[in-house]
């Protein structure tokens, strides 16, 4: 069950909140918490303060909504139990979370090199395939509202990751997701589960050797100060699905739900304008830095680690859905066989 994370205090308590957040006739005001794991300054904060504003101007205060960042209410697998509990509103969780959920199609997104580009990402996040999985939330008490695509990920250790022989033996962070858990073992690296808001520790004490994430993470987190290299590896796309609890969203007043569907639409514009920018500018913090050495891999590199991770693809294909891999594949003319 999914609530067996929670102590009892905690359940009750979300319970009690989900209770007072729902809309009623008699209440002039409707607050919407936002919870997410990442700093305010990193993209998804900087969305959610946008969306903050946009809603709080259109509704003329009628709507208010709180901003929790960086964990202040959840960490990553309690949130989503927080949201279908009621607790909190609005969430945007990496898809990795959704696999836990039994949300299985949403680990597709995991799967190691299967967009060469973000332009190939959003035509499978921003079309009709996107509009499909979005249904998907429903059978879980939530509302899939908007793909907000983020970046790639890349590879941080305290040695460089140009060769698949490279990652052997290295105790590697990830997501709670059987197809990040697959990719890594592709490489004979092990991987070891942890909330986001514990990676800068067990990364300073060693407790795992590295991790994966988008330069933008990597640095609002710090992630680069305790490791010794950074490889550019863009072997997966990292992007967050704005989630809703069904039932609020269900009973709030349909002038309002309409404010709010056009507030989502234009900060997902914004959240994906800002995010390539906060990258690249992330980067470059990174390397000016001076804390950890930037590898940049040669083509012939990044074949090789291509090639040792597209059989994931296959491993994970019963999991996720061979026919959502293939209708991707089309949507984007990505020919595995070519590797």
């Amino acid at each position: 069950m999914f609530l067996r994370s929670l102590s009892h205090a905690v359940i009750l308590g979300a319970v009690a909140l989900g209770a007072m957040a729902l809309p009623a006739v008699a209440q002039d005001r409707i607050t919407i918490k936002f919870s997410h794991v990442v700093t305010a300054d990193a993209p998804k904060g900087k969305a959610a303060e946008y969306f903050k504003r946009l809603v709080e101007e259109r509704t003329n205060g009628r709507v208010v909504v709180e901003v929790y960042p960086n964990s202040q209410l959840y960490k990553d697998k309690e949130e989503i139990e927080a949201l279908q509990l009621g607790a909190v509103q609005l969430l945007a969780p990496a898809y990795a979370k959704l696999g836990s959920m039994g949300l299985r199609e949403f680990e597709v997104f995991d799967l190691p090199y299967l967009f060469d580009s973000m332009a190939d990402a959003q035509k499978v996040t921003q079309g009709p395939i996107g509009q499909e999985l979005l249904k998907k939330a429903e059978s879980r008490g939530i509302t899939g509202l908007a793909f907000w695509d983020n970046s790639f990920k890349q590879m941080t250790a305290n040695r460089p990751l140009r060769t698949p022989e490279d990652f052997k033996g290295l105790k590697l962070r990830i997501q709670s997701s059987k197809v990040l858990d697959a990719q890594m073992r592709a490489l004979n690296a092990l991987p070891q589960v942890l909330a986001f808001s514990e990676v800068y520790q067990a990364l300073q004490t060693g407790v795992v050797d590295g991790q994966e994430n988008p330069f933008s993470n990597i640095y609002t987190q710090k992630f680069h100060e305790v490791q010794k290299a950074l490889t550019v590896t863009n072997h997966g796309y990292h992007g967050y699905l704005l989630l809703t609890n069904k039932r609020f969203w269900d009973e709030l007043p349909v002038e309002l739900r309409g404010v709010l569907t056009t507030a989502i639409k234009d900060s997902t514009a914004y959240f994906n304008s800002i995010a390539k920018q906060d990258d690249d500018a992330a980067l470059d913090a990174i390397r000016k830095s001076g804390k950890t050495d930037i590898v940049e891999l040669t083509p012939q590199e990044k074949a090789g680690l291509k090639k040792a991770l597209l059989p994931v693809h296959k491993m994970m294909a019963a999991r996720v859905g061979d026919g959502l891999i293939k209708s991707i594949y089309k949507a984007t003319g990505f020919d595995p066989s070519r590797f």
